[in-house]
């Protein structure tokens, strides 16, 4: 084991990592299939509840609050505390995972039996606070448990379980819609119900499984002074962000600006889908009965990008190796732009699904290809917190779209939701552009190459 000196008083903790086989490695990573299960029925469902409820479609970014604010708090507090936790009995990330995957079931149970927005609202915020809890960890869990050489494959293997839980997410609304009938007091469609509950087993018993078969590397001695060294609570963890903010590597800083019209123009999809192709394909609007197969014909087209996510994650591993992560995230933010502008003018409800396969390819790289190239940029005494910090720039474009687009929908795209699909497809094309400007680091393959790279990149 070595340490390499950062510019900083942080350094990066070489150690010999053993190799993990593909079984180990998925079981490692099922836990992330509960959890975006669980952001597949925000992404898909909680939009389509809230109209059911009769939620004004203007005030759906502000509703949909929760997830931005909660995502800006709670993942780089939870990143930084868990750079300073280990228990022999608990280990150092899983604890975190662990508790958020309790609340995330809890709150899939309860969410589809609310009556009120107020009250879907509510349990939006706890429902995000707990999967934001559970999904932050989990990034730093596979930098700290794989050896270089396979980190391409763990972080993807994250995109392949992103697409597979999403995907059982939105194929299940459309599989419980034509077995059950009926609905709540407040207007709730069973099925809806049903996928919910679905979801809130997933969550819990995906990452049980990856906690009883994976364990966590001990820290070596070096590291245990080092987490000693640390004051343990609240104002420090906030302090350790600010200084990693501070102290942020530049190529980092530039993801951010990727960052911001990508996942600008994510939210814009997810919110305005449904209503997207309730007025192409069915000629309605939310009021309309016909919106309900909308909704459920947005599941499977959803689930069918979702299907292409989990297909094309391993493939882009081997891409990403012979040409460079950077490259193909360019790639695939350009295969989106021109699905989504495609995917906006038809009215075929059939046809939707060849456009959307570049969302899917997209998603794959967004869920998994930055992160390749985040690893080699930053110490691995901070993987916690700066994991945390990458999701604040997750987060704060979708906290600017929640608080702008409202203005945006009505006065540039005339309230019109086939125009916010065009313009989400315009941003993810910015987005493209935008990683020109980022120099990937060096690839690194084993201890001797992370020794031989300037103390700068690592």
């Amino acid at each position: 084991m070595t340490a390499t000196q950062s510019p900083t008083k942080h350094v990066t903790i070489v150690r010999e990592k053993p190799l993990m086989n593909m079984r180990q490695i998925l079981l490692m990573n099922l836990g992330f299939f509960g959890i975006q299960y669980s952001f597949g029925m925000q992404q898909t469902a909680v939009n389509p509840i809230y109209n059911f409820l009769g939620a004004n479609p203007h005030d759906l970014p502000l509703l949909n609050l929760a997830g931005p604010v909660t995502g800006l708090l709670i993942q780089p507090l939870i990143g930084a505390m868990s750079d300073r936790t280990w228990s022999p009995r608990w280990g150092r990330r899983k604890p975190y995972f662990l508790i958020g995957a309790i609340g995330c079931s809890i709150c899939l149970f309860l969410f589809p039996f609310v009556a009120a927005i107020w009250m879907a609202v509510l349990l939006l915020w706890l429902l995000d606070a707990s999967n934001n809890t559970a999904m932050e960890p989990y990034r730093a869990f596979i930098a700290d448990k794989l050896p270089p050489s396979q980190l391409a494959k763990g972080f993807l293997a994250q995109s392949f379980f992103t697409g597979f839980g999403i995907t059982l997410a939105n194929l299940s609304l459309f599989f419980f819609q034509n077995l059950i009938s009926g609905a709540t007091d407040a207007g709730i469609p069973y099925w809806v119900v049903g996928s919910f509950i679905l979801g809130s087993v997933c969550s819990i018993a995906t990452v049980l499984v990856s906690v009883l078969s994976t364990s966590e590397i001990p820290p070596s001695e070096e590291e245990l002074v080092r987490m000693r060294a640390k004051r343990g609570g609240f104002v420090p963890a906030v302090r350790e962000i600010w200084d990693a903010i501070v102290e942020m590597p530049t190529e980092l800083r530039k993801l951010a600006l990727v960052y911001l019209f990508q996942w600008y123009a994510m939210v814009c999809y997810w919110q305005f889908a449904s209503l997207s192709i309730a007025q192409s394909v069915y000629g309605a609007t939310a009021d309309d009965p016909e919106y309900a197969d909308a909704v459920s014909w947005t599941g499977l087209v959803n689930g069918w990008y979702n299907i292409v996510t989990f297909l094309v994650a391993f493939p882009l591993v081997a891409l990403a190796r012979r040409r460079g992560a950077k490259w193909v995230h360019i790639f695939a933010l350009m295969c989106a732009a021109v699905g989504l502008l495609i995917f906006a003018q038809l009215d075929n409800r059939y046809l939707l699904f060849l456009p959307i396969i570049g969302l899917g390819i997209a998603w794959a790289s967004i869920m998994g290809v930055p992160y390749i190239m985040v690893v080699r940029m930053i110490p691995s005494t901070r993987y916690g917190v700066y994991m945390g910090i990458i999701n604040m720039m997750i987060v704060l474009p979708m906290l600017v779209q929640t608080v702008t687009f409202g203005w945006i929908l009505e006065h540039v795209l005339g309230d019109d939701p086939t125009n916010v699909i065009t313009f989400a497809g315009v941003l993810l094309a910015v987005a493209a552009a935008a990683m020109f400007w980022i120099k990937e680091p060096p690839i690194v393959r084993d201890v001797d190459d992370v020794l031989q790279m300037p103390a700068g990149a690592h």
